[in-house]
């Protein structure tokens, strides 16, 4: 990128509340595509990805508001949030008293927006960016978040046996999701559902129901 990561998402977005979790602020946009093709005439790339990063997703959404009123879930213990995006999640966990929190993405601009998003919310969260998926194991932590990781049917193949080793190891699993098609519904165990409000370019409705979830013991 011809300017930095980290200012090009000061320039493209505002920092603003969540909602439904006014405690936490992001780095938003107002509209997706005006973003995006910013994004393509900055990397000269036609095929880069969408700035999920951007926005509060239905499943993060939910996760979030489940550990609001749950902090027991994460308090005192140490979190991982798979494909974190803003860190919005991770973000959450660190409100609700994680001793530490580590948000995971490829995408270079969501790294930037992560570590922008801990800083305006008074909180550290340890930025990875890489695939952690192939052929890599959990981290060695308490619990892992994973908010809107079901809409591509590849990723979703990738994700649920990453998770499945992690359950197997002891170590807690959220799932965050408005029920996409690929969600892997036999495996999961619903433990709450919100009314969440997010943008209709990047879910269908403004107003959905995001539900939380936890792997199906063994």
């Amino acid at each position: 990128m011809a300017a930095s990561p980290r200012a090009f998402v000061l320039r493209h977005t505002r920092l603003r509340p969540v909602p439904g979790l006014e405690s936490v602020r992001l780095h938003m946009a107002d509209e997706v595509l005006p973003l995006w093709r910013a994004i393509q005439v900055e990397t000269g790339d036609e095929d880069a990805a969408l700035p999920y990063w951007a926005f509060a997703w239905a499943g993060g959404l939910a996760i979030g508001r489940y550990l609001q009123e749950h902090p027991e879930v994460v308090a005192g213990r140490r979190v991982f949030d798979l494909a974190s995006g803003s860190g919005l999640c991770a973000i959450a966990a660190m409100h609700a008293g994680a001793a530490g929190a580590a948000g995971a993405d490829i995408d270079v601009l969501a790294a930037a927006a992560m570590g922008l998003n801990a800083r305006a919310n008074g909180c550290r969260v340890s930025v990875v960016r890489r695939d952690v998926l192939p052929d890599e194991e959990p981290p060695d932590v308490d619990v892992i978040l994973a908010g809107d990781c079901w809409y591509e049917a590849r990723l979703a193949e990738r994700v649920l046996p990453w998770l499945l080793r992690a359950r197997d190891r002891g170590i807690d699993v959220l799932v965050g999701d408005p029920g996409r098609r690929y969600l892997p519904t036999d495996e999961l165990v619903e433990l709450a559902s919100y009314e969440v409000r997010t943008t209709t370019e990047l879910e269908d409705l403004a107003l959905k129901r995001g539900h939380v979830f936890q792997l199906r013991a063994t």
